[in-house]
């Protein structure tokens, strides 16, 4: 049924669909944008699919026009909106969505979102032999295969932006700050934005188990050339987060006058970064050649400034790991 989408048709045009899903990140929708009007340029009628798998199992589905996607790439968010869906997950939600796809006579799927997302279209594609292409839209930048997500760049200068104000109030009070950023199993926000910011250290999930981030930062002569310091904490569960760490300093160290601020959802709001809006108009028209050159079940990459496709079950199973010469970078700046 769903072969290839370049074979030819002479009933209809084929129909792409497009959906984000899973959290909202800076960029989705100059990505929906390129998706749709790549897809026209190409011939191509378009849907776009609300709330995610969602729309997809209640058939929130609406045809899209080049003007539907007129005057959003400066916005953040996602106009499509998104949702988690436990649904999606088991083999009687999959079938209802399969359903839904043909019955719209959708023939290939985009869809925009973090692992989870991909995760999904990986079981749905192999389950039901349907083209789907992925774009990799998150702050955390946690998916193997591509050296950027979309709305990664957005959500570091986000937490620069913060960070550097609260600097202000830090050296005022000569306090030592722990601020707490998101990626709950990578550090990529946490170490970059610290180097960004001129913090003092940043503490992540990935060294976790190998060395106590907290001591070594004490041992390595804390504050002794500084009259406050800033120190960058990753949200995960291998840290204990930023009000851990505050409370191991306020029993361990009580020398220190120790504050915390919780950045959350400021980080995943705001207009995205010209890096970001390029990005993603970039992968957004790279999935649409995807789909013409017969690719499916890949993910859109870009490595070394280059377009890539890397198949969904290495961008999900493969950890991407972080630059640790970022970690020395980080340790000889902060003396």
């Amino acid at each position: 049924m769903n072969d290839s989408i370049t074979s030819p048709n002479t009933e209809r045009k084929h129909c792409i669909g497009i959906l984000t899903s899973g959290g909202d990140a800076p960029g989705m929708n100059a990505a929906v944008r390129a998706v749709t009007r790549a897809a026209i340029y190409n011939g191509f009628d378009v849907k776009a699919i609300y709330r995610g798998y969602k729309g997809l199992l209640s058939g929130e589905i609406v045809p899209f026009k080049t003007q539907n996607v007129s005057n959003i790439i400066q916005q953040g968010g996602t106009i499509l909106k998104t949702a988690r869906c436990k649904e999606f997950e088991t083999a009687e939600g999959r079938k209802t969505a399969y359903e839904t796809l043909q019955r719209e006579g959708i023939d290939a799927l985009v869809v925009i979102g973090g692992d989870g997302t991909l995760t999904g279209a990986r079981i749905f594609a192999s389950e039901f032999n349907f083209p789907i292409v992925g774009l990799p839209g998150t702050i955390d930048n946690d998916l193997y295969g591509t050296d950027t997500t979309i709305g990664y760049d957005t959500a570091l200068n986000t937490i620069m932006q913060a960070v550097d104000k609260i600097r202000d109030t830090a050296t005022s009070h000569e306090r030592l700050f722990f601020i707490e950023v998101m990626g709950r199993d990578a550090g990529f926000l946490a170490l970059n934005g610290a180097i960004a910011s001129g913090a003092e250290a940043a503490i992540i999930p990935e060294i976790a188990t190998e060395v106590d981030q907290l001591e070594e930062l004490i041992k390595n002569g804390f504050r002794k050339s500084k009259n406050s310091s800033i120190v960058l904490v990753a949200e995960s569960p291998m840290t204990g987060g930023a009000m851990h760490m505050a409370e191991r300093v306020k029993n361990e160290y009580p020398q220190y006058d120790v504050r915390v601020s919780i950045l959350g959802h400021l980080q995943r709001g705001g207009s995205p970064t010209a890096h970001d809006r390029i990005l993603a108009s970039r992968m957004g028209a790279a999935a649409i050649d995807a789909l013409l050159e017969g690719q499916r079940n890949v993910m859109i990459g870009i490595r070394n400034e280059q377009i890539v496709y890397v198949p969904f079950s290495k961008a999900i199973k493969n950890d991407k790991p972080i630059d640790r010469e970022l970690l020395n970078t980080l340790r000889t700046l902060s003396i």
